[in-house]
């Protein structure tokens, strides 16, 4: 599944986001339990990467885009472009409150789905500001002036291991703990997004991101990869055949987002 488009703002100095999405199902499993949802005209990039039951997974994480986008895009009719950060901020929490509450009904009252959860990460995206936010271990990247830097922080067992220096970076390569998440949207009644705003650069590169891809492709080969002069189409193809190529052992989906000067503001090169 792909998805491409751009969004624009009014803002000055005014950025615009060029969005691709790409998922697929791995080398080893039979079905793809992530789910990614991107809409231009919000500025809106969701990915949830689903866990448990049968079924479960694919379940959990598109409730979660699909919940999340509906709740912000209800919140956008009325907030509009020029909401400030930190109304993007109780938007995005707001949104995830929803997601959380009817995964987690859904798998107490359904015993198919029973103890199905989803991480989560997302970004909102705006002329001069990105809100990023995350649960579990999807994470968000950006390349920025040719370097790649890791935005989001592992809420997983393996990451609390590391900080408290329990393992080393190299240990924790093959953790065996690398899959196990200390948060999830659905798991328990109540769920803390963690969120974080950066600011927005003309070039600037953001990669969300599931575990499949980022557990399957070395930081080094991802720096090479998004600094390729190639379109973003190819970059999310090529980023996915990496993944496969190194193993595929997982379900892999990538989200990119370039920002671009409005040719329309001020001082924007001809």
């Amino acid at each position: 599944m792909a998805s491409v488009g751009a969004s624009l703002f009014s803002n000055r100095p005014s950025l615009s986001w060029e969005f691709v999405a790409l998922t697929d199902v791995g080398r080893v499993r039979a079905h793809n339990e992530d789910d990614i949802k991107v809409d231009p005209a919000l500025g809106l990039a969701v990915l949830a990467d689903g866990m448990g039951g049968y079924k479960g997974g694919e379940v959990a994480s598109a409730m979660a885009v699909t919940l999340v986008q509906a709740s912000f895009a209800r919140w956008y009719a009325q907030a509009g472009p020029q909401a400030p950060a930190r109304v993007i901020r109780r938007a995005l929490q707001a949104a995830t409150d929803e997601a959380n509450a009817a995964i987690f009904e859904a798998g107490m009252t359904n015993a198919e789905v029973l103890g199905m959860g989803t991480t989560l990460v997302l970004a909102a995206f705006r002329p001069q500001r990105v809100v990023v936010g995350h649960i579990g271990d999807s994470r968000c990247y950006r390349l920025r002036n040719n370097k790649l830097e890791q935005l989001t922080r592992d809420h997983s067992l393996r990451q609390q291991q590391l900080d408290a220096g329990a393992i080393t970076a190299e240990e924790a390569l093959n953790s065996p703990h690398r899959n196990l998440v200390t948060r999830a949207v659905g798991v328990e009644s109540q769920v803390v997004l963690e969120m974080h705003e950066h600011t927005a650069r003309p070039d600037d590169l953001y990669m969300l991101c599931s575990d499949g891809l980022s557990e399957m492709v070395t930081d080094a080969q991802l720096f090479t990869l998004l600094g390729h002069d190639i379109g973003l189409k190819q970059k999310a193809s090529l980023l996915v055949a990496i993944a496969n190529d190194n193993g595929g052992r997982d379900n892999i989906s990538v989200v990119l987002a370039k920002a671009r000067v409005n040719e329309d503001t001020p001082g924007a090169a001809s």
